[in-house]
């Protein structure tokens, strides 16, 4: 869609009230468009008072402006995440990805009781948003029109980028909290910091330009390490050291744990974007990353070789999926319901060691699924495994071990 094919509409717009926000609604009111705002509650680390948005969008315009509350929802996505053990390329927890997700599905109903078929967004036409929310929103509804002004040459002709949009705010007297001296732009929510652009493009900025939101650098963790033991119970976490938590509790306290030891703060990689090109980022998602590896070593003693080689390609094929904007998809719903039976399974209390960054093993106990027997794997006593046993194993092994040679296979 383009702008004359908007005028005289109204438009619900996916906003975070920061400039391209502030932007957008103005510019779109000026020009005889109805905006109707729409900011989900994530759990930004980043926004003092959620209440300011509304504050910033109806100063710019907007006719309406809904706060939606979907904290609870992002956070169970993110487990969902921890479940599948879906990283992205380098080791991104999707906090972004899947956050884009979980905003959709919030916005398309809030559009159908209005009668709105056209939803807005401010992602840029070089970024992998601007996929997940056409997708999403299709994907959910297929009536919906979707309007991205990056995209708009209309747009385009007077906003280059950040310097004309922050002169089109100050001199139309629009509250944006933003300056041309920020080095660097932070997309935020409770699962995790984003951090790209900038002096980030240029690969001799290392990591540490940044100034974490969610913890601290490992280098500037305590001395002391901490224990931290979460019982999972079918995949979800319902107790962090001995205290009953929910989705949303489990990642507030995983988050304020994990990021005063900096875990997961400082990610760098270089990624492959879906629209075919190189970016760079720096990740903090400390909750994620902790409840993350705690989680693997729980997979560790409940998966066996042949259900470990099943959930690694599809736990890679999901992160993919999320990243590019198909989590609702034929193909993430039926990987979903994979990764839902090894997650029956996956029921313990994991303790680990937390110190400058490092998350080390201490203790597993009260796993009623685990492989893992002690007496079959003992190097001290026979146990249930005798060692003679694996006499007639490794002969038959060695039948085609030797047919290699003979046939002359194998070479040194």
């Amino acid at each position: 869609m383009n702008l004359d094919q908007l005028k005289g509409k109204t438009v619900m717009v996916a906003v975070s009230g920061g400039l391209d926000s502030c932007t957008i609604t103005h510019w779109l009111t000026r020009n005889n468009v109805e905006v109707i705002a729409y900011t989900a509650d994530l759990g930004q680390p980043d926004e003092e008072r959620i209440e300011d948005v509304r504050d910033r969008m109806l100063a710019c315009g907007a006719r309406e402006m809904i706060l939606a509350d979907l904290k609870s929802e992002v956070c169970q996505a993110g487990l969902q995440l921890i479940q599948a053990q879906a990283r992205y390329e380098g080791g991104y927890w999707n906090t972004t990805g899947i956050a884009r997700h979980v905003v959709v599905a919030g916005m398309v109903p809030e559009m159908r009781r209005r009668g709105i078929s056209v939803m807005g967004h401010g992602a840029t036409g070089r970024g992998n948003d601007q996929v997940r929310f056409q997708l999403a929103t299709q994907m959910l509804d297929p009536s919906i029109q979707v309007y991205a002004p990056w995209r708009d040459p209309a747009f385009l002709q007077l906003f280059r980028g950040r310097r004309e949009m922050i002169e089109y705010c100050q001199g139309h007297g629009l509250p944006i909290r933003v300056s041309l001296s920020k080095p660097y732009s932070t997309d935020a929510n409770i699962l995790g910091l984003t951090h790209e652009a900038g002096e980030l493009e240029d690969l001799r900025t290392p990591a540490h330009r940044i100034e974490p939101g969610m913890g601290v650098f490992p280098a500037q963790a305590p001395a002391d390490a901490e224990a931290f033991t979460v019982r999972f119970v079918a995949g979800q976490p319902v107790a962090i050291n001995g205290t009953a938590v929910n989705a949303y509790q489990a990642m507030e306290l995983s988050n304020r744990i994990g990021g005063r030891h900096g875990v997961g703060i400082g990610l760098h990689t270089v990624e492959n974007r879906f629209v075919g090109i190189k970016s760079r980022g720096v990740y903090e998602a400390p909750g994620m990353e902790l409840l993350g590896q705690c989680y693997e070593l729980l997979l560790q003693l409940v998966l066996d070789r042949r259900a470990r080689r099943l959930f690694a390609p599809v736990s890679a094929y999901v992160a993919e999926q999320v990243y590019q904007g198909y989590w609702f998809d034929t193909a993430t719903q039926a990987c979903r319901k994979l990764v839902d039976h090894f997650t029956s399974l996956a029921t313990g209390s994991i303790t680990v060691s937390l110190y400058k960054g490092n998350v080390s093993f201490a203790q597993a106990v009260d796993v009623p699924h685990s492989l893992y027997r002690e007496d079959a794997a003992s190097m001290e006593a026979i146990g249930e495994f005798d060692h003679q046993d694996s006499e007639g194993f490794l002969g038959v092994l060695g039948v085609s071990a030797r047919v290699l040679n003979t046939s002359g296979q194998v070479s040194l």
